[in-house]
């Protein structure tokens, strides 16, 4: 199930669970900035653009500077108040390069009060160059103020406000390169170095929206072609997301997913006693046996009335019954423990479900199975709280206390797939199908962890194998629906489109109400044919079938942004949040969200657009 919710990107080096779109968008659609922004994550590392440099000289050229500078030259009596400005700002860049700052400044300053105010081009770079002077000026001093700072503070107290006045220094700098860029912005609106000069000082004085919108406008005037300014559209991206989802995720409204996501759920477990069906005369004649009780009891118990309420789809009920059962301290309170926390994961409450799971593990008499069961959705949970190590350890005990438990091997399989440990992830599919011959899930995953590891290390014949396997394991399990979906993205990945395209449509006929195989197929048309309507049309499907489906939203959103219907998009995306399993991946959607809103303001305010479809 894990493995193939979304699209896979192998090229990014960590199959996190929200793999990015563009891959599977492909190169015939102009990206939009939100996917563009998420593109540059997996490329950045490999690629370098030309304009990869700092910007840090100032414009205009000039040879260093030897010694101080002579007395100003008769001459520039009889120049025009230009040439003066030039010549003052010609000065202004010796000094800079010297090192010389407050020297370069005072030059600027002068070009600039010399300038005529019509020479708006002028005017806009001697500002751009004295905003450059004050960055480097606030640089260069910022080591020797975080040393004095630190003695500061070690010396003692009363020696702080010294400190705050320190602080307060570095920040009105930045302030004064934020003024003066804004000034040359003002003259001249797509200037890229003001522009980006601007973005890097709202950073550092912590005004991530303005410089998002301004780093927005560069990556647009730039073509996306400069790694400098993509790096940053990232991180403030990611800080962004992050805030506002930590903020959003306490106050969030726990939401029930749908009735084919939980059966998928459960469904990637085998072992697990919880998800069974009730057994006949569970009710009645198997309690009776057990120390005498009434069937009266044990209609009364929680658990049972939860498992009934599973049987029958009605999702709501189970963990208030599952509270009857524990509070009651019932026969059952062990699995009610373990179902309700399980149902706490699925509407996205780690925090509740979190106590429930660790009073499971660490019951000793309790069935190994349910301790097993409790430390995979703990590592599971661990994992998406992007905490690897203990998610590693939990998966680990479940092993040691249940060696013969399928589940332990095929989830940690699936986690050594997100950590990039192919060789390790393979090696547990393996004891899964030792255990389970017959997991066709274990099967059709080993085959996308030996196809994600070949495709990666560019090894033809290696993919060949795994394509080879992938036909293996679809013939043995011709009713798996995950073996078509990750055969799939496979043969999308080596542009086999048309073969790709009935893998899916396999796919809908074994489950046509799972919504993210439309979503996948959607984007095979975006890819393939090029063919926006249709893809279009499968992503609403998606979003008919399961209005819950988060995934699909996120992509129309994408696709929305590529054609440049921003106000939908961010529509899109704030639905997508909404409906958001996890902190991580809501993260990911205001990053999304946040790139969709900058973009709008830079149209507003510059008449700045990236190629739409």
């Amino acid at each position: 199930m894990m493995a193939a919710s979304k699209p896979v990107d192998p090229d990014s080096g960590s199959a996190l669970p929200r793999w990015q779109l563009a891959l599977l968008v492909g190169a015939p659609l102009a990206l939009g900035i939100g996917a563009a922004y998420l593109w540059s994550r997996s490329r950045a590392k490999e690629k370098r653009s030309k304009g990869d440099g700092e910007r840090k000289t100032p414009e205009g050229s000039a040879s260093p500077v030897q010694g101080q500078h002579g007395a100003t030259n008769p001459e520039q009596d009889d120049m025009s108040p230009l040439d003066r400005a030039q010549a003052a700002k010609n000065r202004g860049n010796k000094y800079f390069k010297a090192g010389k700052y407050e020297q370069a400044i005072q030059c600027y300053t002068e070009a600039i009060s010399l300038c005529p105010k019509e020479q708006k081009s002028d005017l806009s770079t001697f500002y751009q160059n004295r905003a450059a002077a004050f960055e480097q000026q606030v640089g260069s001093a910022t080591p020797w103020l975080a040393c004095r700072l630190l003695v500061l503070c070690l010396e003692a107290p009363s020696r702080w406000p010294r400190a705050v006045f320190y602080c307060l220094c570095l920040q009105s700098k930045w302030t004064e390169v934020v003024e003066d860029c804004s000034l040359a912005v003002e003259m001249n609106p797509r200037y890229v170095k003001a522009l980006f000069r601007r973005a890097k000082a709202q950073e550092r004085l912590d005004n991530k929206k303005e410089c998002l919108e301004d780093v927005t406008a560069v990556c647009i005037l730039e073509a996306f072609q400069n790694q400098q300014s993509m790096l940053l559209a990232d991180k403030v991206l990611k800080q962004l997301g992050k805030e506002k989802a930590k903020e959003k995720y306490k106050s969030r409204e726990p939401l029930m997913p749908s009735p084919q996501f939980i059966k998928s759920y459960f469904s990637s477990f085998t072992d697990d006693i919880i998800s069974q069906p009730l057994q006949k005369g569970e009710k009645k004649d198997e309690d009776k046996d057990k120390e005498g009780e009434s069937a009266e009891v044990t209609e009364s118990s929680g658990y049972l009335k939860a498992k009934q309420y599973m049987e029958e789809e009605n999702y709501d009920k189970i963990i208030s019954e599952c509270t009857k059962e524990i509070e009651s301290k019932g026969r059952y309170s062990a699995e009610a423990l373990l179902l309700r926390a399980t149902f706490y994961l699925l509407i996205g409450n780690a925090t509740a479900a979190q106590p429930d799971l660790d009073r499971v593990i660490n019951m000793q008499d309790a069935n190994v199975k349910l301790r097993a069961n409790a430390l995979i959705k703990r590592g599971s949970m661990y994992m998406q709280q992007q905490l690897p190590q203990l998610s590693t350890q939990d998966f680990n005990m479940a092993a040691e206390i249940d060696c013969r438990n399928a589940d332990v091997y095929h989830h940690r399989g699936q986690l050594k797939i997100l950590l990039d440990q192919v060789e390790e992830a393979v090696a547990d599919f393996d004891e899964c199908i030792l255990l389970k011959p017959d997991s066709a899930l274990a099967q059709a995953q080993k085959c996308f962890a030996l196809y994600r590891q070949a495709y990666t290390g560019n090894n033809p014949s290696q993919v060949q194998t795994a394509m080879t396997g992938f036909e293996d394991v679809i013939k043995k399990f011709p009713k798996c629906a995950e073996g078509y979906a990750l055969y799939a993205q496979a043969l999308t990945d080596q542009q086999q489109f048309g073969k790709a395209d009935e893998m899916y449509d396999k796919c809908i006929e074994l489950e046509p109400d799972n919504a993210t195989t439309y979503v996948h197929k959607g984007l095979l048309q975006l890819q393939w044919k090029q063919d926006l309507d249709l893809g279009l049309d499968l992503i609403s499907r998606a979003i008919e079938i399961d209005n819950k489906c988060d995934f699909a939203y996120e992509t129309m959103g994408t696709i929305e942004v590529q054609r440049g219907n921003l106000d939908k998009a961010i529509d899109m995306f704030n639905k997508a949040i909404n409906l958001a399993k996890s902190e991580m991946e809501m993260a990911h959607l205001y990053s999304l969200c946040d790139a969709a809103y900058a973009q709008t303001e830079v149209a507003r305010k510059y008449g700045l657009k990236p190629p739409t479809l």
